[in-house]
């Protein structure tokens, strides 16, 4: 019978993988496009800071249709030089695209392709770079053109129902002498050969590298030239971590695909990441130890390897599967690898990021990422969805038929429509029910517990269920005595119901869903007696903190964490309102513990660090509270704990007598900007940044010139082998006033011995 059951399964996926193939090709009664390799040659420009590229684009016509033209869209800024099929030059017509502002160029076809039919176009063009951005830059400190500054041509876009195009690709690039140009996929002489689905994306720069070992061997992490040793250690464990999420993928999924994992080290652009290589901040290997938006980037990264990468995905409402179940796997990941009290917590922060847009979601199926909730509610609900299907159906028979999708590889298809029929067919109406509601409908679902009553020897808490679909779900008491008492209820849709705790012990809490396994409008009527929100708290912490009404803030944290104590934001508020009360000995206790957390978020880090160095100074501790503002910098948590960790560091410097050396070529060269600044000449002002950053600040200045501007250099701080961050001290008139504030300046040496102004990391004169 076991036997028989699976080959009907196996026959269900089957003729429902068919089906869906069929469906793609005949659900567009015209021609529709989907590319099936990229190559791509690029030479990145310097003297005009441009972009010259040579892409061949091979695309199937998965459409009903022939098709005698292919528009393919890139950015509005490409200039368009000339478009070939087969050799012979075609004609093509360009015009601006409604999404995304882009602009699409239709290539006349020499004859139709009929469906499933194939063509390849060669198109050139010049892509300029007016500003440097995380998307696309040109600087003498490296290149980096990521998928969404669409710096290439493809027919489909982030912006379409069914995602963008990603298939292999080869990549060449021709960069400054001496960079180092970093894709994904394997290095092939001078390129890359992608062959999982990925779109193309490459940076160029100056790193060092570390090699990955054990579960990491063939992994690598790419760290700033001159990086110490503590980075280096740092990159470690990261890559372990990545080799460990290799790991437990390929049991859950299977073989993992033959690509390289790189860990890339970058100033901006950090959190993106395709085919394997993942752009981390800098940040991320300065930390004391490793954070949880890293782990969560790793995570979901490598698990893109096989979701995206080994098996495409396709179809509408893309996002659902490559962010939401990829979260969702990475969720599963770190629970494996920290413990459940970890991934519960990092679980309650993305309820908390979806609660804050749940009242004006679209449907999942059909979002896109021209929706601003887009990239918050598919990777958060999404996660959700998943989850709570896995919890219906079973993990075993959840996971086998994902793993019946994954196995098939190249020659198989993933999309949304496939994965949830196929999981209705195995989870039956009560899964089909759920998906449905909360995949093709805003969310609307809210489930509520009344207070418990006793009834007899029992006690018994009315339920109630605003969502179209009937709901299992179980629902705790808390005795008096604090002992936990589970029960089962089900309640129809859109009705009442109540559950019934088999204790004679006094119920004086219920609360229904404790796992928030389901997407919800309100999770404040989840407990009875009821409790303000979290994030309505957790608004009311700050806000009072920021006024200096610390014991209002302090209840409000505290008030948060009896009801999530493992949540980091509540406790680094307390920590803070204890330390604003003069009460440094309580507050070092709540910094240590969450510095003492297995998995700490990057703001947890940095304000802990930041806390427990003021407690020090307090104390005369001046080298234990560099140490620690340092450590606090170095995290880069949030730009308030960043900027109070420079400004501290300072003081303790001083209190320390240990204020480091200046550089004296830096002060002649901050002497040439304030001169610069004060005669209000562009040229004079642009020759001093490196070019393509800091437009806005050039304009400005210009714009409103100042009668004084004077910068005194307090300490500089290398970041790397060309790079340093150098914190001021500013006295500004403008406009008759008088200012004075602070700054961080990054200086970086390009080309020589000369330094040019990179980036202005924190401006605050008032």
């Amino acid at each position: 019978m076991k036997l028989l059951r699976l080959l009907l399964v196996l026959c269900l996926l089957a003729t429902l993988n068919t089906a869906s193939r069929v469906a793609t090709a005949q659900d567009e009664p015209r021609a529709a496009w989907q590319v099936t390799r990229f190559e791509i040659t690029a030479n990145v420009g310097q003297s005009d800071r441009s972009l010259s590229s040579r892409a061949v684009i091979t695309a199937r016509n998965v459409g009903r249709g022939s098709g005698s033209t292919l528009t393919l869209r890139i950015n509005s800024r490409a200039e368009i030089k000339s478009a070939t099929v087969g050799g012979a030059q075609a004609t093509f017509r360009a015009t601006p695209e409604a999404r995304g502002n882009l602009q699409r160029f239709t290539v006349n076809l020499p004859s139709p392709v009929q469906p499933e039919g194939t063509v390849s176009v060669t198109v050139e063009y010049r892509l300029p770079v007016t500003e440097n951005t995380g998307l696309g830059a040109i600087s003498a400190l490296g290149a980096q053109f990521l998928p969404p500054s669409f710096w290439y041509p493809s027919p489909n876009t982030i912006y379409s129902l069914r995602g963008a195009d990603t298939a292999p690709f080869r990549l060449t690039v021709g960069a400054a002498a001496g960079e180092t140009v970093i894709s994904s996929g394997k290095a092939s002489g001078a390129g890359f050969d992608q062959s999982l689905n990925a779109q193309p994306f490459f940076i160029t720069g100056n790193w060092d590298v570390v090699e990955g070992a054990g579960e990491a061997r063939g992994a690598s992490a790419y760290l700033p030239k001159g990086a110490g040793g503590d980075e280096r250690k740092q990159a470690e464990s990261l890559l372990a971590l990545a080799g460990a999420a290799r790991s437990f993928y390929a049991g859950l999924l299977g073989q993992a695909p033959d690509a390289p994992v790189r860990l890339v080290a970058v100033m901006r652009g950090g959190g993106a990441s395709d085919g394997g290589t993942i752009l981390l901040p800098v940040a991320a290997f300065r930390r004391s130890k490793v954070d949880s938006a890293t782990a969560l980037q790793i995570g979901e990264a490598v698990a893109r390897l096989w979701i995206g990468g080994a098996t495409p995905v396709r179809g509408e409402g893309v996002g659902v599967i490559t962010e939401g179940l990829t979260r969702y796997l990475a969720n599963a990941f770190l629970e494996k690898q920290y413990g459940r009290d970890v991934a519960e917590a990092e679980r309650l922060r993305q309820r908390l990021a979806y609660a804050t847009v749940s009242k004006r979601d679209a449907p999942l199926a059909r979002t896109t990422p021209l929706d601003d909730t887009y990239y918050i509610s598919v990777a958060n609900k999404g996660a959700m969805v998943w989850r709570l299907a896995e919890r219906i159906m079973g993990r075993d028979a959840f996971m086998g038929t994902l793993r019946s999708f994954i196995q098939k590889g190249a020659e198989g298809e993933l999309s949304l429509e496939l994965l949830r029929a196929a999981l209705s067919g195995r989870g039956g109406s009560a899964l089909k029910n759920v998906m449905d509601a909360l995949l093709d409908k805003p969310t609307e679902m809210d489930l509520m517990v009344g207070l418990p009553q006793q009834r007899g020897a029992q006690w018994v808490a009315a339920l109630r269920n605003l969502a179209e679909f009937d709901v299992t779900v179980p629902v705790m008491g808390v005795t008096a005595s604090g002992e936990r008492v589970m029960a089962e209820a089900t309640i129809l849709a859109r009705s009442f119901g109540e559950v019934t705790f088999k204790t004679a012990a006094r119920i004086t809490r219920a609360e229904i869903d404790p796992e928030k396994l389901f997407p919800q409008l309100d999770y404040s009527n989840d407990i009875a007696p009821r409790v303000r929100a979290i994030d309505e708290a957790l608004t009311e912490a700050r806000a009072t903190l920021a006024r200096g009404e610390t014991a209002k803030a302090e209840a409000a944290a505290r008030e948060i964490l009896s009801i999530a104590p493992s949540l980091q934001e509540a406790r680094i508020l307390l920590g803070r309102a204890l330390l604003a009360s003069n009460r440094a000995d309580e507050a070092e206790r709540e910094f240590k513990i969450v510095l003492d957390d297995a998995l700490p978020s990057p703001v947890a880090l940095g304000w802990a660090s930041e806390g427990l160095g003021e407690a020090a100074l307090r104390k005369g501790q001046s080298a234990e509270a560099l140490r620690r503002f340092t450590e606090a910098a170095r995290a880069e948590g949030e730009y308030a704990s960043t900027l109070a960790a420079r400004l501290n560091r300072i003081k303790a410097e001083a209190a320390a007598n240990s204020s480091p050396a200046v550089d004296e070529s830096v002060r002649g060269f901050v002497s040439q900007l304030d001169q610069a600044i004060k005669t209000g000449s562009k040229a004079d002002i642009d020759a001093l940044i490196v070019p393509g950053e800091l437009p806005n600040f050039s304009r400005g200045i210009i714009g409103n010139r100042p009668e004084v501007w004077q910068t005194r250099v307090v300490r500089t701080e290398s970041l790397d082998a060309s790079r340093l961050a150098v914190d001021v001290a500013l006295m500004v008139r403008e406009m008759g006033r008088d200012q004075s504030g602070t700054a961080v300046l990054i200086l970086a040496r390009t080309g020589g011995s000369a330094w040019k102004l990179a980036g202005i990391e924190f401006l605050e004169v008032r």
